[in-house]
C-alpha cells in the first residue's frame, strides 16, 4: 500500500512563498497543497509542522560521493559520503562526480555507490568523464554512456583554466557538449556538460568561444567554483547575464578565504547587486572534494575535505548575513540546479513533483525533519536511515 502523510500547519516555500497550508503526500509523490486538508480516520500519518517552514529537499550538484582528493599523495583521498549526512543537511538529491584523479577513482566505483546510496534512500545521478580529455567513459562514448546508463545524466567536472586540466582545445569542448547534448535530446535527459573552473587567466573565456564559434547553447555548460576571485564572478555575472547557469562552492577554508575566495552566500549576494539573474545562480557543496590551496607557483599550500552541510549552511547565511530574500536563496539550493541539470521532478513542491522535503524551524533557522521519496529519513531531528552493517 502507498505511503500517505498529511503534514499540516506549514509555512510553505516551493521555494515562492504559498502561505500557511497542508502539503498531502501519496507515494513518493506531493499529492496536494491546499488549507485545512484532511485524511480518513487511520488512513496514513498527519504530522502537525505548527508554523515550520517546508521547503523542498536541497540539490546538490556536485558531490564527489566516491571519494575524491590525492593531490597531496595517496594519503590524501578523501571517503566517501555518508547518506547520513546527506540527510542531516536536508540534501536530497546529489549528482555524483570524478576530479582530478580518474585512475584510482574510476566511474566503475561512481555507479556502484551511486547505487548503494540510492538503495539508503537518496536520489543520486552521476556524470561521465573527469578532468581529463579525451573523456573516460563506461561504454566507449560519451553517448552511449549517457542513454544506456539510467543515472548517467551529463559530462563532468570537465576542467578548463587550471593547471591541473588536460587543457582541451575549444575544438574538444564543442565535440564533448555536442555528443552531451543529442545523447540527452534522445534519452530525455539533461545532457549538462559540468565544469570545473580553475583560477587561471582563461576564466571562462574557453566556454564563451565555443558558444561564439559553434550552436552549442550557453546552457550546455554549467560552470562551478565561480566564488573563487572576484575577477571570476564578474566574468560569471556576464555568463549568466548571457543565459548561462553559473554555481557557486559553498565548502571552503578560512586559508581559502584569506587567499581571495568568497562564501557562497556573499557571493550570491554581490552576483545580484552585478545584475545576474537569480533564475541563474545556484549552489553545491563540492562535498569529499579536496579543498586545495595552492601557492602561486602550484605548490600546494593546505588541503582539506568538502562538507555537504555547507549546501544549508551556505544558504542560511545568504539569508541571514547578507539579507537575501528567504524564497530568492531557496532558489539557489533546489529549483535552480535541478533545472540546470534538466531534473524535473526536482527541486520544487508542488503536485506531481517528487515528495523531498524538509521542515525548518524558522526561530532557530534548523533543519527538524526530511523527508526523500516520500519517506522521512529524518524526524524531529532524530535520524532514521539505517546503513547496512549498523
Amino acid at each position: 500500500m502507498s505511503q500517505i502523510t498529511l503534514i499540516k500547519n506549514a509555512e510553505v516555500f516551493a521555494p515562492r512563498g504559498l502561505g500557511r497550508c497542508d502539503v498531502l503526500v501519496a507515494g513518493n509523490r506531493v499529492a496536494k497543497i491546499d488549507q485545512h486538508l484532511s485524511l480518513p480516520e487511520d488512513i496514513g500519518q498527519v504530522v502537525d509542522a505548527d508554523g515550520a517552514w517546508l521547503m523542498p529537499g536541497l540539490v546538490d550538484t556536485l558531490v564527489h560521493i566516491s571519494g575524491g582528493g590525492g593531490e597531496a599523495g595517496f594519503g590524501s583521498r578523501t571517503p566517501e559520503l555518508d547518506v547520513r549526512e546527506a540527510f542531516a543537511a536536508g540534501v536530497t538529491t546529489v549528482i555524483g562526480a570524478l576530479g582530478t584523479d580518474a585512475m584510482t577513482r574510476t566511474l566503475n566505483e561512481l555507479f556502484g555507490k551511486a547505487k548503494a546510496l540510492e538503495a539508503q534512500g537518496l536520489t543520486c545521478f552521476i556524470q561521465t568523464g573527469s578532468y581529463q580529455v579525451p573523456v573516460n567513459t563506461l561504454t566507449g562514448s560519451v553517448r552511449s554512456d549517457i542513454m544506456l546508463i539510467d543515472n548517467m545524466i551529463g559530462v563532468g567536472e570537465l576542467a578548463i583554466s587550471d593547471h591541473r586540466s588536460s587543457h582541451p582545445t575549444r575544438d574538444e569542448l564543442v565535440r564533448i557538449a555536442a555528443d552531451a547534448r543529442v545523447a540527452g535530446l534522445l534519452s530525455g535527459k539533461g545532457g549538462v556538460v559540468s565544469v570545473h573552473v580553475g583560477d587561471g587567466a582563461g576564466r571562462l573565456q574557453p566556454l564563451f568561444d565555443v558558444v561564439e564559434h559553434s550552436e552549442i547553447p550557453i546552457t550546455q555548460f554549467y560552470p562551478t567554483h565561480m566564488n573563487r576571485n572576484q575577477s571570476l564572478l564578474e566574468h560569471g555575472v556576464a555568463f549568466a547575464r548571457a543565459g548561462g547557469f553559473i554555481d557557486f562552492t559553498t565548502s571552503t577554508t578560512e586559508e581559502i578565504l584569506a587567499s581571495g575566495e568568497m562564501r557562497a552566500s556573499k557571493a550570491l549576494a554581490v552576483a545580484l547587486e552585478l545584475g545576474a539573474p537569480i533564475d541563474q545562480l545556484t549552489f553545491s557543496s563540492d562535498a569529499q572534494g579536496s579543498l586545495t590551496n595552492f601557492c602561486d607557483l602550484g605548490e600546494l599550500q593546505d588541503i582539506e575535505v568538502g562538507s555537504i552541510a555547507s549546501l544549508f549552511e551556505e544558504f542560511r547565511r545568504a539569508v541571514q548575513d547578507e539579507g537575501v530574500e528567504l524564497s530568492r536563496a531557496l532558489q539557489a539550493v533546489s529549483s535552480n540546479p535541478a533545472r540546470a541539470l534538466g531534473l524535473k521532478h526536482k527541486g520544487q513542491v508542488a503536485s506531481g513533483r517528487d515528495a523531498d522535503l524538509m521542515l525548518v524551524d524558522p526561530q532557530r533557522f534548523q533543519i527538524t525533519h526530511v523527508m526523500a521519496q516520500g519517506r522521512w529519513q529524518m524526524f524531529d531531528r532524530q535520524l532514521r536511515t539505517a546503513r547496512c552493517f549498523d
